[in-house]
C-alpha cells in the first residue's frame, strides 16, 4: 500500500512541477515526472506476489498470475512518452533560439 502511496507522491511533485514552474525546460520534466508515476502505478497494480509469467503449458496449472496487459500498455506508452518528450524539447530549443529564454513570463512579454 505504501507503494501507491509514494507512487502519488510522485505524480502530485509531477503536476507541481508543470502547474507552477515557469521555465519550459522544468515543465518538460515535471511532465515526465508525472508520466512515470502513472506508468508505476499501473505496474504495481498488475503486479502479484509471487506471481507467475503468463506462459501457457498444457500440463501445469497457473494459479497465481500475472496480468501481463498493463504491462503492455506500460512499453507502449513509454514509447509515445519518449518520442512527446523529444518533440518538446525539440519545441524548447526553437522557443529558445528565437526569444532568447526559457521563461514563460518573459516569453509572454515578447508578443510581436
Amino acid at each position: 500500500m505504501m507503494a501507491y502511496y509514494l507512487c502519488l507522491v510522485l505524480f502530485c511533485i509531477g503536476l507541481y512541477c508543470v502547474l507552477r514552474k515557469r521555465n519550459i525546460i522544468k515543465i518538460i520534466i515535471g511532465l515526465t515526472i508525472a508520466e512515470y508515476a502513472v506508468n508505476l502505478f499501473f505496474i504495481l497494480v498488475a503486479y502479484r506476489i509471487e506471481g507467475r509469467a503468463p506462459i501457457y503449458s498444457p500440463d501445469t496449472q497457473i494459479t497465481n498470475m500475472v496480468d501481463a496487459l498493463p504491462q503492455a500498455l506500460v512499453l507502449t506508452s513509454i514509447v509515445i512518452g519518449l518520442a512527446s518528450m523529444a518533440l518538446l524539447v525539440g519545441i524548447a530549443m526553437r522557443i529558445y533560439e528565437k526569444y532568447g529564454t526559457f521563461d514563460i513570463t518573459k516569453i509572454r512579454e515578447l508578443r510581436g
